[in-house]
């Protein structure tokens, strides 16, 4: 595909120093069509679901595609964050739950991925406010950076629950306090 735009060819005329721009017997152009409109980040409808979710942009939703493969094989939501490692470390013993920060074990350019998308809709929730009374209270009572590694589990899980259910993303309703 694209070699045949780097050769030079008895039909092409060059533009530029570096472009060749294809053309037919008459010296009319051919259209190419761009090939991020066939075969971009959206093309895909799983990765288009995807976008849906808040934090989660063209990058995040492509490479959560590619890194995962088969969605089924995950039990859990909770499972997939694991893979990725965003759940944290488990200390427990006799009925006593202590946990411990985040394991680092997975893959790291997801776990990567999905903190910055999380710190970006955190960074807009603490300017513009938002709707999800969850996440108010986490930044209220834990740091900035734990708070988006909480926000990071919980879209791998939304993204898990989107993908295997076939579902579409749905925005909270605001629920107001009695």
């Amino acid at each position: 595909c694209r070699t045949a735009f780097r050769r030079r060819s008895t039909n092409t005329k060059s533009v530029g120093p570096r472009a060749a721009v294809p053309r037919d017997a008459s010296g009319a152009r051919l259209s190419t069509g761009s090939p991020r409109k066939s075969a971009g980040p959206s093309a895909c409808e799983e990765s288009r679901r995807l976008e849906e979710i808040p934090g989660v942009g063209p990058i995040v939703a492509t490479a959560l595609i590619a890194e995962v493969g088969d969605w089924k094989a995950f039990a859990s939501g909770r499972s997939l964050a694991a893979w990725i490692g965003l759940v944290p470390k488990q200390h427990s013993t006799g009925g006593k739950e202590r946990l411990g920060g985040i394991s680092k074990q997975g893959n790291r350019y997801l776990r990567w991925l999905l903190v910055a998308g999380a710190m970006a809709v955190i960074r807009y929730a603490r300017r513009h406010g938002t709707k999800r009374l969850w996440l108010t209270r986490m930044m209220e009572r834990r740091p900035i950076k734990v708070a988006a590694v909480a926000l990071a589990n919980k879209i791998a899980r939304m993204a898990w629950a989107i993908i295997v259910r076939g579902e579409r993303f749905r925005e909270p309703r605001l629920l107001l306090a009695a």
